[in-house]
C-alpha cells in the first residue's frame, strides 16, 4: 500500500496550516464580519395583489425582486392583506410595495399605520397601476386620504382592449428617471384615466402621449400622467401607472425606473 503521507500531502497541509495560524494571529486586526456576508442595507414590505388577470406581473415581479434584493443588498416580504400591518409591523421596513393592492378593503389599522407612516416619513413607497383604482368598489367606499395621497384623483376608466402607447419622460433630472431615457414604449397597457389630472397637485416624472396608442383609443384624458410623485408627503413616494403585464419585466426602462424608484424611496 502507498503511503497517504506524500511530500506533496505534508506540504499541502503545511500550507493550510500556516494559513489558519495566520488567520488567527491577525483576528483583532480584521474588521467585525470578516468573511461574512454583507449585512442587507434596507427591508422592503411588498403587498401583493393575489389572483386574477394581474397575478402574471405579481408573480413576475417576485422573480425580479429576488434578483434585485440579492444584487443591491435589501429583503422583500410579502403580504396579500392589510390584517398584520400596524404601526410596530411597519416599524421593520424601510420601503412599502405595492404591487397593485388598491386602496380599499383594508383593515382599520393598517390604513391608520399606513397613513402615518406617509405623512411622517417613517419609510418609501412605490404603487402600481391597482394603486389608483380610487372610487366605490366591491362594496368598499372611497379611502379619501389616498386619493389626496394621489393627488386628489378619482378613476374613471381605462383602455380595457389594451394599447401600446410612448410615455415621455418630464423630469429626466428626478432620482427615479435618472437613465431612462427621454421616451420609452410600454407594450399592451390599460391606461387609467381619471376625473382630473394629478399635475396640480403632485411632481409629475413622466406622461403617456394619447396620440400613440397602437391600435388608436377613444378613451383619453388630455394631460395624463402616469409617472408621478407627491413631495407634500414626508416619505419618498413613486406611482407608476404601468403594472398590467409581466412582459413589462422584459422593458429596460421599465427595470431601470423600478430599480431607480427602490433605491431612492428607500433613501439609499
Amino acid at each position: 500500500m502507498i503511503s497517504q503521507n506524500t511530500p506533496r500531502r505534508r506540504e499541502t497541509a503545511q500550507r493550510k496550516a500556516g494559513i489558519a495560524a495566520a488567520l488567527f494571529l491577525l483576528a483583532p486586526l480584521l474588521p467585525a464580519g470578516f468573511g461574512q456576508s454583507p449585512p442587507h442595507k434596507f427591508a422592503v414590505l411588498a403587498i401583493a395583489e393575489r389572483g386574477g388577470l394581474h397575478q402574471p406581473f405579481v408573480d413576475g415581479a417576485k422573480v425580479w425582486l429576488a434578483r434585485e434584493a440579492r444584487e443591491a443588498g435589501f429583503t422583500v416580504d410579502y403580504v396579500e392583506d392589510t390584517s398584520r400591518i400596524d404601526a410596530a409591523f411597519l416599524s421593520r421596513y424601510q420601503l412599502f410595495l405595492q404591487l397593485n393592492y388598491p386602496p380599499y378593503r383594508w383593515d382599520p389599522p393598517a390604513a391608520s399605520a399606513f397613513r402615518n407612516y406617509i405623512e411622517e416619513g417613517r419609510g418609501g413607497w412605490i404603487g402600481f397601476h391597482h394603486a389608483t383604482l380610487l372610487g366605490e368598489y366591491d362594496g368598499y367606499p372611497m379611502w379619501p386620504w389616498f386619493s389626496e395621497f394621489m393627488g386628489g384623483i378619482r378613476f374613471d376608466r381605462y383602455i380595457a382592449t389594451f394599447a401600446t402607447g410612448t410615455v415621455k419622460v418630464e423630469a429626466p433630472e428626478h432620482p427615479a428617471m435618472r437613465g431612462v431615457g427621454g421616451s420609452f414604449t410600454i407594450e399592451n397597457e390599460e391606461w387609467y384615466t381619471y376625473d382630473k389630472s394629478p399635475r396640480a397637485n403632485v411632481h409629475v416624472l413622466a406622461s403617456v402621449d394619447e396620440g400613440s396608442y397602437a391600435p388608436p383609443s377613444s378613451i383619453r384624458m388630455g394631460d395624463h400622467p402616469v409617472i408621478w410623485s407627491n413631495e407634500k408627503m414626508k416619505a419618498r413616494n413613486v406611482y407608476i401607472q404601468m403594472g398590467h403585464h409581466a412582459e413589462l419585466f422584459q422593458s429596460p426602462a421599465f427595470v431601470k425606473l423600478f430599480h431607480n424608484s427602490i433605491l431612492w424611496a428607500a433613501g439609499q
